[in-house]
C-alpha cells in the first residue's frame, strides 16, 4: 500500500464518514456511536450529525424513534447513543466510585419501584421516596432522586426507555453477562473508536483510548495493553512527522475517495471535526467549541458550526431559528467568503436543507 499524503488522509476522513445518506437504523449501525449534547442552536448535536447521513432526516427524529431503534443511551468515550452490541461490551460496569451500603439500599428500593411501574419519570421516583436535594456538578441544587437514577443508569441497573420534553424516563435493564475475554472486548472497543474517528493521529488514538475509562472504568488496567496492541495491528504510516492509524482493509491513498462540491454545516461533535488536533492538521486553523466560554472571550460565537466546502473547512456559521425563519451569521477563515458562484449556490442549498430539517418538511 502506498504511503498516503496529508491530502489523501483528509479525503479518506471525509469520504468514509460522509457516506451516501441512508436509513436511520443503517446510519446508526455504521456510526456505532453518536455523541449527544443538550444545547439546541439551532438543533441538538446528535440531530445535526445525523442530518448529514440520514435521508430525509428532521430535527428530533432520533428522540421520536428511539424506543423502536436498536440503540441505547449510554457512556462510551462521551455520552450519547450506542448500538446494543457496543453497549454489551461495556457491561456489567463497575464505576470508580463505590457506593456505600446505604446508597445500594436506596438503589434496590428504586429498582423494585421501577420494575413494578415499567417506565418511570424522575419526578415519580422523587414523589415516592423523597430523597431530598443535593449539590450538583455546577454548584446548584438538584433532586437527589435524579442523581441516584443517573448513577443507576451508569451502573447498568436502568436503561433510558424514552424521553419526554428532553427528560429521561427509565426502565429496568436486564443484566448483561461479562464478556468471556476482557482483552478481546477492549480490542473491540478500540476498534469501534478507530472506525468512528479514523484516520487518527497517534496522539488522538491515545487520547480516545484514555477516554474509554468512562465506558469501562473497571478495565482501567487493560487500556495500556489494548492501546499497545492497536498500535501493532492497525494499518499505519508516518505522514509529515505524524503517525496515523486507520481500520484494517481501508486504503487512505485510494483515488476512489472523492469529495463532492457541496457545502455542509457540521455539528461541533461531528466525526469530521471532533478531533481538534486532526482538524488543525487538515485545515490549518484551530476550531474550538465556545458555548461554555464567557461571551467576551469567544472568537467565533456561541455555537459555531464549521463550514465544509468540498474538502476544505473555509469558515463557520452561527444559526438562529426564530418564527420559522433561519438567520445565519457567517464567518470565514480568509476574512471573506469564496467568490465562486458555485460556492454561493452550494451555501444557499445547504441553508435551504437546514431550514427543511428544522421545519420538518
Amino acid at each position: 500500500m502506498p504511503v498516503p499524503s496529508l491530502d489523501n488522509l483528509r479525503r479518506h476522513a471525509l469520504a468514509r464518514t460522509l457516506f451516501t445518506p441512508t436509513t436511520l437504523p443503517r446510519a446508526l449501525a455504521r456510526l456505532g456511536f453518536v455523541q449527544a449534547d443538550p444545547i439546541r442552536a439551532p438543533a441538538r448535536a446528535q440531530d445535526l450529525t445525523l442530518r448529514q447521513r440520514v435521508q430525509g432526516y428532521r430535527a428530533g427524529d432520533l428522540e421520536r424513534r428511539y424506543p423502536r431503534l436498536a440503540i441505547e443511551e449510554d457512556y462510551f468515550v462521551n455520552y450519547g447513543f450506542v448500538t446494543r452490541a457496543l453497549q454489551a461490551l461495556m457491561h456489567p460496569r463497575t464505576p470508580r466510585e463505590a457506593w456505600p451500603k446505604a446508597r445500594w439500599t436506596q438503589a434496590h428500593a428504586v429498582l423494585d419501584f421501577v420494575r413494578e411501574r415499567g417506565v418511570v419519570h424522575p419526578r415519580e421516583v422523587d414523589a415516592r421516596f423523597a430523597h431530598g436535594k443535593v449539590t450538583n456538578w455546577f454548584g446548584g441544587s438538584s433532586n437527589a432522586s435524579t442523581q441516584l437514577l443517573d448513577g443507576m443508569h451508569y451502573r447498568g441497573l436502568l436503561r433510558v426507555a424514552r424521553r419526554e420534553g428532553g427528560i429521561r424516563l427509565y426502565a429496568a435493564r436486564a443484566a448483561t453477562p461479562a464478556p468471556a475475554d476482557a482483552a478481546a472486548a477492549m480490542d473491540a472497543l478500540v476498534d469501534a473508536v478507530v472506525a468512528k474517528y479514523a484516520p487518527l493521529p497517534e496522539r488522538s488514538l491515545t487520547q480516545l483510548a484514555s477516554q474509554l475509562r468512562g465506558g469501562v472504568p473497571h478495565w482501567a488496567a487493560l487500556r495500556g495493553a489494548a492501546l499497545a496492541r492497536a498500535r501493532r495491528r492497525l494499518p499505519n504510516a508516518e505522514v509529515d512527522g505524524q503517525r496515523w492509524f486507520w481500520p484494517a482493509g481501508e486504503n487512505p491513498a485510494s483515488r476512489r475517495h472523492g469529495v463532492d462540491e457541496r457545502v455542509r454545516l457540521l455539528a461541533p461533535f461531528d466525526p469530521v471535526v471532533w478531533d481538534r488536533r486532526r482538524f488543525e492538521l487538515f485545515w490549518g486553523w484551530a476550531y474550538r467549541f465556545e458555548a461554555y466560554t464567557p461571551a467576551p472571550k469567544r472568537q467565533r460565537g456561541y455555537y459555531a458550526l464549521p463550514l465544509l466546502w468540498s474538502e476544505q473547512v473555509v469558515g463557520w456559521a452561527n444559526l438562529t431559528w426564530a418564527d420559522g425563519v433561519l438567520q445565519p451569521e457567517m464567518g470565514y477563515v480568509a476574512g471573506r467568503a469564496p467568490r465562486s458562484a458555485a460556492f454561493r449556490a452550494a451555501l444557499d442549498d445547504e441553508l435551504a436543507r437546514m431550514s427543511d430539517f428544522l421545519t420538518g418538511r
